[in-house]
């Protein structure tokens, strides 16, 4: 995402979000770690429409860039609508503090570590714990990163970058053997996606 190509949204509506704490899953999934919840986990509401949390996952390096820029870590929670539709909010990271959510769950995280395609239970996890903005955030419509990259996502990517320790990216890479690679899609072209940035105007 490019500065350039944002059209400013200037405007005091905040994300809304309604997560609840729900028995959780990790999963092994051979590309990425799976966290996915069990039952209501709450939901998103964008432009009148409620998106379920179903699952989050991590990609390192990040998928989105911002200004040409990629970083550390990019956290995906992943919601689906009554009729099918996907809603995903993004979170970027940069290397420094270890990351408070991820943080509960590294034991679980551990004992995936060469377990493609097995899980394991991780407890009651609270969406509430992810740190971002509800009140600055890019928008646009876009395709999932991974197969098959259903078209038609609404992408939101918080602004407010949050922190991640090193150990814990080595620990996502090498659960799934990732050691040296990335489990990132390249960056893709913005072709004539329309890219939108909202939050209050003093903050733009």
């Amino acid at each position: 995402m490019s500065s350039q190509r944002v059209e400013m949204m200037a405007s005091s509506n905040k994300l809304f979000t309604n997560y609840k704490a729900r028995n959780a899953t990790i999963k092994n999934r051979g590309h990425d770690i799976m966290l996915e919840w069990e039952g209501d986990a709450g939901s998103i509401r964008i432009n009148g429409t409620e998106y379920a949390l179903k699952q989050a996952h991590w990609h390192s390096p990040s998928e989105h860039s911002i200004n040409g820029r990629r970083y550390a870590m990019e956290l995906h929670l992943v919601h689906l609508s009554a009729d099918g539709k996907i809603a995903v909010i993004a979170v970027l990271y940069n290397i420094g503090k270890p990351d408070h959510f991820l943080s509960k769950l590294m034991v679980n995280i551990t004992a995936m570590i060469d377990q493609k395609g097995e899980h394991g239970h991780s407890g009651v996890i609270d969406p509430k714990e992810i740190q971002m903005s509800n009140r600055r955030y890019y928008r646009y419509i876009g395709s999932l990163t991974v197969p098959p990259c259903t078209e038609g996502v609404v992408w939101t990517i918080s602004k407010k970058i949050r922190t991640v320790s090193i150990d814990q990216v080595k620990l996502l890479r090498e659960a799934v053997h990732d050691y040296a690679e990335n489990n990132a899609r390249p960056i893709q072209p913005v072709n004539q996606r329309d890219l939108r940035v909202y939050g209050p105007a003093s903050t733009q």
